[in-house]
């Protein structure tokens, strides 16, 4: 299970900045301790779903929402599985991102909440594919990463998706115990420059355009 760090938090704050429209459907995708499903719920949204594969995650963010009196609906299941008919107003994503020495995510263990296979998009590439049929008309996408697996490649997607699509905030940190562990991998692969031992966290806003009327 992955506990609340930087990207987490710098979510929360675009999230806070961006606004919350009342009454919002929004989907936590990934959703870990229910963080980010809860500062949605704590800020007007009308109704708040939180999914991710994993079982303890699941029991996590159930206690976390209930403890604090918050109506969160948590759901066990694959993020991008919803049926066309539902559609969000806000979604939230804090996707594992990081590349891996493995080519296919794991089943298994606390590295589901991280490896993202070798480019670190296993998840963020189809998210941008599928976000614009998640989101109702106006609605709107926030999901953070690293910049290593690449910034412009989810702005690109996301235009072509048919989101309008922009960095919103950004954030300098040191390599957490993950990214430390894989530096000759890295540095291998050209994720990271020789020596390099900071990655910039980048939020990507993705706005879907109002449907004509």
């Amino acid at each position: 299970m992955y506990r609340p760090q930087t990207d987490t938090w710098l979510l929360i704050q675009a999230l806070y900045h961006a606004g919350i429209p009342s009454g919002a459907r929004v989907l936590d995708m990934c959703t870990g301790t229910g963080a980010l499903a809860i500062a949605a719920a704590g800020v007007g949204a009308g109704h708040v779903t939180a999914v991710d594969i994993s079982r303890r995650a699941t029991l996590a963010t159930r206690f976390n929402a209930r403890v604090r009196g918050l109506p969160v609906r948590v759901e066990r299941r694959d993020a991008l599985s919803f049926p066309a008919a539902r559609q969000f107003d806000v979604i939230l994503a804090n996707p594992p991102y990081v590349p891996a020495p493995q080519g296919t995510l794991p089943r298994s263990g606390p590295s589901r909440a991280w490896d993202a296979a070798r480019d670190g998009r296993a998840l963020l590439d189809p998210l941008c594919v599928n976000a614009s049929g998640m989101l109702s008309s106006g609605g709107m996408l926030l999901v953070v990463h690293s910049a290593v697996c690449g910034v412009e490649t989810t702005v690109d997607l996301l235009h072509r998706g048919g989101l309008k699509a922009a960095v919103v905030a950004r954030r300098t940190v040191p390599f957490g115990p993950v990214m430390n562990r894989r530096i000759p991998f890295l540095e291998e692969q050209g994720f990271i420059r020789a020596g390099q031992r900071h990655e910039e966290l980048v939020v990507i806003r993705g706005d879907r355009r109002n449907d004509p009327t």
